[in-house]
């Protein structure tokens, strides 16, 4: 007679992330725990957090199967540790990026130096010169570079699933705004994003982006303006026109976005996704919260899937007819309750110079996704039927970063 094992539910996992996360679970096991037993942290992942004054904590707790990654700890609580079963990662030597990282990145913190330097000299740059091998050539082995680029990969996700589960990006739904990458500051296919990302700030929305320029920018920039007027928007819109694109030069295009930021410091949150696999292509600083990632593939699946509220597609090319049929893809074969909308924003692009939208109607045909598909014209239109599916998921509170 054979016999199946039994199946067991995958272990617990608890991400600790800051020393207040630490010290909250470990009084909680401490209280719960037999006091002739050691307490446990299986399962704990700890990563980027100062352990050196909880030395004394660390010696209660049993260090089976729990995972410190990045952390401070004296070297002797180290030794314990792993004697006891704990995996404790070492630095990586080397990097101009911190592979164990605690939270998202920021403009301010990707373009640090940029007001007495050039971009070349920012953190974002030498991040993405180390990935294309153009940093210090040879310095960085292919097991070291792979490791490296996965946890920062890894800990980036999981910051970014701790912001949109409790955090900043917690209160309403996030919408997605996919569009070329090409458009320059002062066109009116720019001024069409930053309006509609502005529209869709306004009625609630979180709005979330590829995080890089062009369309991108616009819409982020419009979200971090959504709590002003559109004469604020505007003013915006022509300070950063004086700089129309990144070429020929990054540093004059960033820093005509810091003086946007220095004009309205404060603005709503919103999110950007780019990744240093297209490094060439710089950040915007409008992100509020930025998740850059190493992998495009990881970057893309990410991005389609955060954003539940829907995603508009603006005019574009090969980056967002790919876009739109991943999404497809992902509505084509999912279940009635996760299908989220996809609105395509002007009707000769995609009927005519990109006939996207004939194709997605008739995959659609006859599938739950049927009816979460729409082709309008305006801006305006995509945030109107976006408002009406997502009733009663937007909270109204919109939060400021």
């Amino acid at each position: 007679m054979n016999s199946t094992p039994a199946l067991h539910p995958l272990p617990r996992v608890i991400e600790i992330a800051s020393l207040g996360d630490f010290d909250r679970h470990a009084a909680t096991a401490l209280a719960l725990t037999d006091k002739r037993l050691a307490a446990s942290m299986h399962g704990w992942h700890v990563q980027s957090v100062d352990l050196r004054a909880r030395s004394a904590v660390l010696e209660k707790l049993r260090s089976a199967g729990s995972v410190f990654m990045g952390c401070e700890i004296e070297g002797k609580i180290e030794r314990r540790l792993r004697g006891g079963g704990a995996l404790v990662f070492p630095e990586i030597p080397g990097l101009p990026f911190d592979p164990y990282r605690g939270e998202l990145y920021s403009g301010g913190e990707l373009y640090a130096g940029l007001g007495n330097g050039s971009y070349e000299s920012v953190p974002d740059a030498r991040i993405y010169a180390w990935a294309s091998h153009r940093y210090g050539a040879g310095a960085h082995d292919a097991l070291n570079a792979a490791l490296s680029t996965t946890l920062h990969d890894h800990a980036i996700g999981s910051r970014l699933d701790s912001q949109i589960r409790d955090g900043a990006l917690a209160h309403a739904p996030l919408v997605g705004v996919m569009g070329g990458h090409a458009q320059q500051r002062g066109s009116a296919g720019y001024e069409r994003a930053a309006r509609l990302g502005h529209a869709l700030s306004g009625a609630g929305f979180i709005v979330a982006t590829g995080g890089g320029p062009g369309a991108m920018e616009a819409a982020n920039l419009g979200a971090y303006l959504g709590s002003g007027s559109t004469e604020n928007l505007a003013e915006a819109l022509g300070m950063l026109a004086q700089e129309p694109g990144f070429a020929p030069s990054v540093t004059r295009w960033a820093r005509a976005a810091d003086r946007v930021r220095e004009r309205w410091p404060v603005g709503l949150a919103n999110l950007g996704i780019p990744t240093w696999f297209y490094g060439h292509e710089p950040p915007n600083m409008f992100a509020t919260h930025i998740a850059k990632y190493f992998a495009n593939a990881t970057r893309e699946a990410v991005l389609l899937e955060k954003c539940s509220g829907g995603i508009v597609f603006l005019p574009g090319a090969a980056g967002t007819v790919q876009e739109i049929f991943q999404d497809a893809c992902e509505n084509y074969y999912g279940a009635e309750g996760s299908i989220s909308p996809m609105v395509l924003v002007g009707i000769e692009h995609w009927t005519r110079t990109l006939p996207a939208y004939p194709l997605l109607a008739e995959l659609a045909r006859g599938r739950a996704m049927e009816e979460k598909i729409f082709l309008v014209e305006d801006a305006a239109e995509a945030v109107r039927i976006l408002v009406e599916l997502n009733d009663g998921s937007i909270s109204g509170v919109r939060g400021l970063a």
